[in-house]
């Protein structure tokens, strides 16, 4: 049978009382019995309810304990999720490492195929020399034969033997067509290693790339777990130009990310000088990147910020659309020797198809090779003609997207000649000309493009 804890209690003050309290006092006389006085009923009442309040102040503490122990328990849970998503991001992260150091591997591999491919190429061509060689050595002997004859040496023998002059003239045409066809393959493989290296380096700059937005996705999301635990103060409003940086106090060229007026926010190269700061939109300088794209392509942009690229039309006419602007258009030929020449300019939306307008002529000794027609010049890819030739295709033609006028002025995206220009014309037109400095068959070395506001002019 169980007892309640306060009648138990109640017990075991009341046997307690007994030895707590004085007895009566004792009578003179030894012969009467003693007699013992136990406590009042109302003191026991009074420790029963101490007792009870105490009982009930621990079942209070006891259910707020629980209470606290639930909280952190979900607290615990939130832990372990968050833990987990860690966990999940670090092992997708590590995934994508291990990929790209695979495609590394496989590019390395093909890099050593291309590397045993010229060495046996270059073999080859040295067995080639030699034999070429040979064969000058040769007709240098039958020449001089040739010669003895035609000045009257053995004239009774030549006469003899006119069959004989006709056979070494067939053989002197023998070997020179030989020797042209050994230089033609020469000149085809040697084609073929060009193509392959600008293969390798485009390759290892999709590789870059790749890297550096792995690294910026790593970035966002170690941002995205930082704000989801404390909330941020409202960020300072980003740029809409590399010359705004620059009056905010940056002075190092690089990479910086800008937002001009109802466009999304992106990343562009400033180039950071004494006067300002230039936004730059086209960059050549080794061929790494092949510029004969489509019109999205150059619509959108492509390239590596950090090397050669094109930024993009619509980014460009972002940028440009806020105000006068000018276009600062740099080239150096193989001597290293530098030119450069500025314009303020215009250019207009898609549905213009980003048409460019020159507004002034240049102040400089050089003379402009852009068109300066009032209403503008459209920009012209070879899946978009939209150039001023009615019987011909600009960029299909020569290659490379432009603002084409006709196919004969300039062409900053062409093709980039890696080794010394070929001898044939038609191939030496495709190349990145300016025809007002060095000549319209003159493939320039560099070519930058960048774009500030009208202002830094009048710094400079």
């Amino acid at each position: 049978m169980k007892v309640p804890l306060a009648n138990l209690l109640c017990i075991t003050v009341l046997a307690s009382s007994g030895t707590s309290f004085p007895a009566e006092r004792r009578g003179a006389a030894s012969g009467k019995e003693k007699r013992v006085q136990y406590a009042a009923w109302d003191d026991v009442n009074v420790l029963a309810h101490g007792l009870l309040q105490l009982g009930q102040g621990l079942k209070e503490h006891v259910d707020k304990t629980k209470s606290q122990v639930r909280d952190i328990t979900i607290k615990m849970k939130v832990f372990n999720v968050t833990v987990s998503e860690l966990g999940k991001l670090t092992q997708r992260l590590q995934e994508d490492s291990e990929a790209l150091k695979a495609k590394a591997q496989s590019l390395e591999g093909s890099e050593r195929l291309v590397l045993n491919v010229s060495t046996d190429l270059r073999e080859k061509t040295k067995e080639l020399l030699k034999d070429r060689q040979m064969d000058h050595e040769r007709m240098n002997k039958l020449e001089e034969k040739v010669d003895g004859l035609m000045q009257g040496e053995g004239l009774e023998a030549a006469n003899g033997n006119n069959s004989d002059a006709r056979i070494i003239q067939w053989m002197l045409e023998a070997q020179n067509k030989r020797i042209d066809d050994l230089v033609e393959r020469i000149k085809q493989q040697q084609e073929k290693l060009d193509k392959q290296n600008v293969r390798i380096r485009t390759l290892q700059n999709q590789i870059q790339l790749k890297n550096e937005r792995s690294s910026l996705k790593r970035k966002e999301d170690e941002v995205h777990l930082n704000t989801s635990s404390e909330q941020r103060d409202s960020p300072v409003a980003i740029a809409s130009d590399c010359h705004e940086l620059f009056l905010r106090g940056e002075t190092l060229s690089g990479l910086y990310t800008i937002q001009p007026a109802d466009s999304h926010p992106f990343e562009v190269f400033c180039e950071m000088t004494p006067e300002g700061g230039w936004t730059v939109i086209q960059r050549r300088h080794d061929g790494s990147v092949d510029f004969d794209q489509l019109w999205q392509a150059y619509q959108t942009g492509f390239g590596s910020l950090n090397g050669e690229f094109w930024l993009g039309l619509e980014k460009i006419h972002s940028v440009s659309k806020g105000g006068n602007y000018i276009l600062k258009v740099q080239f150096s030929d193989w001597r290293d020797e530098i030119q450069s020449i500025s314009y303020p300019f215009h250019l207009n939306g898609e549905e213009n198809n980003y048409s460019l307008r020159i507004l002034e002529k240049s102040a400089g000794n050089l003379e402009s090779s852009l068109s300066t027609e009032t209403s503008g010049v459209p920009f012209s890819t070879r899946d978009k003609d939209n150039d001023q030739k009615n019987d011909l295709n600009c960029a299909k033609q020569l290659s490379g997207g432009w603002w084409f006028s006709n196919c004969g002025r300039s062409n900053l995206n062409g093709r980039y000649f890696v080794t010394p220009a070929p001898k044939q014309r038609h191939q030496r037109k495709q190349g990145v000309f300016w025809k007002t400095w060095r000549g319209r068959y003159y493939p320039l070395k560099t070519t930058t493009m960048m774009i500030a506001p009208a202002e830094i002019e009048n710094k400079s």
